[in-house]
């Protein structure tokens, strides 16, 4: 059933070709009204196997059309299998696309994506252990939000430029660890890196989640490679693990960054090109499961030694044991190279410059270690 449905949507006339993917464009009822989203198939999708699903939540002002080039997945669904949705808030008093976590009174948001996941979930094959939720400003806010109050349903987070109520902080109580991840601009001037008087400090944010995690509340932080010297700021990646079950929060902060998307193709304030948000993202969702949440602290050392890392184009592998499975994954999650039964040093070359991970499956689980091409 789920196949035919699909085969009917690329018949219809509004469908077009996006990347190497479907995109289509749907409407849905909730509360009496029309809500409009965007739906991204990548063209590995055979209706057979389950997929995860990543929602992708627009600011304030924007669109779904906006954010689907903003905060752009598409290239990495095509190559890492997921499906993608883009959902369209309602406009507000003064004509802006908004997401309500604020007022009781307001749009039932948290219903229309609740009953949106229900409905994607229903007519597509998705993995619901695997629903993921992201945004921009206050789509941020609202993947937060839909951590604390949707977490049976959501498996990971991640906000870029956007935090959290103080209210919504004090009155959060998830039903299960839920990984976070927050990209944010320290010179952000419309959700202050310290917070304000309406917003909480990314510090308080990261706290909240740490302590809802059990994570270790000492990060370990590194310097992001400074590729684009010319975007005035640098980065700065922070990783709390240790978390229940293997959850980790991770914060990336931009230093001298502005209320925007890294990585963007767009420059709205100052938009760090060190790394690629989007790429960040669904490699911190992609360890993520709710029955069973991937560990992948440094554990891997004990056992492989990955040098020179950063490289210029060649890494080596040594195995200090017999190795069941070993891949190299591109950032998107694509496969550059994998072995069977590794028992010897293995040398991969060429590389082009970028970040890859170092992927090991032994027979009790899998672990992964990132290393930077420069």
């Amino acid at each position: 059933m789920r196949l035919l449905l699909f085969l009917l949507i690329v018949a219809l006339p509004f469908v077009y070709k996006a990347q190497t993917g479907v995109q289509s464009t749907f409407t849905t009822t909730h509360d009496g009204k029309t809500r409009e989203y965007i739906l991204y198939i990548p063209q590995s999708y055979d209706g057979m196997n389950e997929l995860p699903l990543l929602m992708n939540l627009h600011g304030l002002g924007s669109s779904m059309t906006e954010q689907i080039v903003y905060g752009d997945f598409r290239k990495i669904a095509d190559t890492a299998n997921f499906i993608l949705v883009i959902p369209n808030g309602i406009k507000n008093s003064s004509n802006k696309r908004q997401w309500n976590y604020f007022d009781v009174n307001g749009e039932d948001d948290t219903g229309f994506l609740s009953s949106l996941i229900d409905h994607i979930i229903n007519n597509y094959a998705i993995n619901s252990d695997r629903v993921y939720f992201t945004g921009m400003s206050n789509g941020g806010f609202m993947s937060f939000y839909l951590a604390c109050h949707l977490s049976n349903k959501i498996t990971a987070v991640a906000s870029v430029s956007g935090t959290m109520l103080p209210s919504t902080i004090a009155n959060c109580s998830p039903n299960r660890p839920v990984p976070t991840m927050l990209i944010h601009g320290t010179s952000d001037l419309v959700v202050p890196y310290l917070g304000s008087p309406l917003f909480a400090s990314v510090s308080s944010v990261i706290s909240h989640w740490v302590n809802q995690t059990n994570c270790n509340a000492t990060p370990v932080i590194t310097s992001v490679p400074d590729i684009d010297i010319t975007d005035g700021s640098t980065a700065e990646h922070h990783v709390y693990s240790g978390g229940t079950n293997g959850a980790t929060v991770e914060h990336f902060k931009i230093i001298g960054g502005g209320h925007s998307w890294p990585g963007a193709p767009t420059y709205i304030d100052v938009t760090n090109h060190d790394f690629d948000a989007s790429t960040e993202i669904w490699r911190f969702f992609n360890q993520y499961s709710t029955t069973g949440l991937v560990n992948v602290k440094e554990e891997i050392i004990d056992f492989v030694k990955v040098y020179p890392n950063p490289s210029r184009g060649e890494i080596r592998v040594f195995p200090k044991q017999q190795i069941g499975k070993l891949s190299i994954l591109s950032a998107e999650g694509k496969i550059i190279h994998s072995v069977d039964n590794l028992t010897d040093e293995l040398t991969v070359n060429d590389l082009v410059p970028g970040i890859y991970f170092v992927q090991v499956q032994t027979k009790e689980k899998s672990f992964s270690k990132k290393f930077v091409v420069n």
